[in-house]
């Protein structure tokens, strides 16, 4: 980034971009939540002061599916919102239902709300579901999914993983395990399976079916072990089984592994990330799978800056990773209060945009970019 200006990076974003729209929040977010196709939910993580929980409607010219004239509306609108007095650090969306729920710090229980009438344009607070003995726990990283009920994947250790019924707070699932290792993030592959990513690594695989079975799991690479890992979720690589699901797990070190789960302990690939350091926290470590844009993933968390990666392209030797776009706007948008570039705090793609992302940063910047196709990073 040396010697490159904001005004620079303006000049040249007028050929890196189809689109490209510069938003600022009343405070950071490190969630991007879809609700729908139309808005996202974002919230603030700060510790100190209550915490805003919105529900943003895109503008309207990123709402269409096909191109047409210019559109009236080109920022952001509040459809929704609530405040939460402890920081949101994980928010999801209950598929096909106006609940919401969150969880953050100062321990592992979860919070419900739920998107009240358009009318009212209120996220109002429904309920708080307890763990046991919170002050003792990290807070819980979250999933969801809808079944026969609404429930909600939540843990914050693999040995204390479970699924909750969310109207009724009953416990329907708990994980078999001896495992103690702190979960970096969790996922359901379907109503019945689902996995988590440990902070250290590795991966666990349970099927709810089967209760009193222990979860099957592998671990990384002992040269990788000082290292914290996060994953994101695909459903396969291009030529593969869409029903196996391929895992991606980045390292704070900035190494990717590529995972089928009909084969956990071979990797599918491996490369390094082209990053200038090793990430100081792993708090904001993101990576995730487009998806309709095959074999893409995106990874954030390192810097100001968000890398996209062709895994097709990928020697299975592995190596380093050559991105095919970076987007640095983040680092032009703002300086945050410490003077220091601002840190991308989490990404998310668009689900029927090909090459459309929003991201966010830690000064309150919230970016929705269209790279060109025909661009490529250098």
């Amino acid at each position: 980034m040396a010697g490159e200006s904001a005004e620079d990076w303006l000049v040249e974003s007028l050929r890196l971009y189809n689109d490209l729209h510069v938003f600022e929040l009343q405070e950071p977010t490190r969630v991007i939540e879809w609700i729908g196709e139309k808005s996202v939910c974002v919230a603030g993580y700060e510790n100190s002061r209550r915490n805003e929980i919105l529900q943003l409607l895109l503008p309207q010219k990123l709402c269409v599916k096909e191109k047409q004239g210019l559109c009236p509306e080109r920022d952001f609108k509040v459809e929704r919102g609530g405040f939460s007095d402890r920081p949101v650090y994980s928010l999801r969306h209950v598929p096909d239902t106006s609940l919401l729920v969150t969880s953050g710090p100062p321990d592992s229980s979860l919070q419900v709300w739920q998107l009240a009438a358009e009318d009212t344009g209120v996220i109002k607070s429904v309920s708080t579901i307890p763990t046991g003995n919170d002050s003792k726990k990290p807070w819980a990283k979250i999933a969801t999914t809808l079944a026969r009920t609404s429930c909600v994947l939540h843990g914050s250790r693999v040995n204390n993983v479970q699924i909750t019924e969310i109207e009724s707070k009953k416990n329907i699932y708990t994980a078999a395990s001896s495992n103690s290792n702190e979960v970096s993030g969790l996922e359901f592959l379907d109503c019945n399976t689902w996995l988590a990513c440990c902070v250290k690594g590795q991966l666990c695989l349970a099927d709810v079916r089967q209760p009193q079975s222990p979860l099957g799991d592998t671990s990384v690479p002992s040269a990788l072990s000082g290292e914290q890992w996060c994953m994101g979720v695909s459903s396969g690589l291009q030529g593969s089984d869409v029903n196996a699901p391929t895992i991606a797990r980045l390292s704070s070190g900035g190494q990717l592994t590529l995972t089928d789960l009909r084969n956990i302990p071979k990797p599918l690939k491996s490369a390094r990330c082209k990053v200038s350091a090793a990430s100081q926290s792993a708090e904001f470590l993101c990576v995730s799978w487009a998806p309709v844009l095959d074999g893409c993933l995106a990874v954030s968390g390192f810097n100001g800056t968000v890398h996209i990666y062709d895994t097709r392209s990928w020697p299975v030797s592995g190596g380093e990773a050559e991105s095919v776009f970076s987007h640095k706007g983040h680092i032009f948008s703002g300086m945050d209060n410490s003077s220091d570039f601002p840190l991308v705090t989490t990404h998310a793609w668009h689900p029927w945009k090909p090459r459309m992302l929003l991201s966010a940063a830690s000064d309150g910047s919230l970016h929705v970019w269209d790279w060109a196709e025909s661009h490529k990073d250098s």
